[in-house]
């Protein structure tokens, strides 16, 4: 029961924030995600996709082999998670021109790079390898 409850918690805002919307509240059409305005559908490559970058972070969650153990599943779910924000920070010091996104981007880089080598540690430790999670 507490596994659902985890998984359902973690994967919510996830999924909210995956899903693309229309004006008027209309939920997009299936493979539109991450599309800009721009004309015939396509990306602004200059651009971050953190909508692109939200739904592999939620595939990576979603297709993840639960173990039964919920601290080591919890470990792993946000070990993901972790890394997909780093990710994300990243592409903001990229392309941001806000000197405060900047140094919040910073900042969400170490906290999360610290916390991912807490889970490290704790997978390591209960015999689960990181390597054959993706990232």
């Amino acid at each position: 029961m507490a596994l659902a409850v985890l998984s359902v918690a973690l994967l919510q805002p996830l999924a909210f924030a995956a899903m693309q919307m229309k004006p008027g509240s209309e939920a997009m059409p299936p493979g539109k995600a991450g599309a800009s305005s721009m004309p015939g559908g396509a990306v602004d490559m200059k651009g971050m996709d953190m909508k692109g970058m939200m739904k592999d972070n939620n595939d990576k969650m979603s297709s993840m082999t639960m173990t039964g153990n919920t601290d080591v599943d919890f470990a792993m779910m946000m070990r993901i998670r972790h890394l997909g924000a780093i990710d994300m920070a990243q592409a903001e010091l990229r392309d941001s021109k806000d000197p405060q996104m900047k140094e919040m981007a910073k900042a969400i880089i170490a906290a999360q790079k610290k916390e991912t080598a807490h889970f490290d540690k704790f997978l390591a430790k209960n015999s689960q390898s990181v390597d054959k999670m993706s990232k």
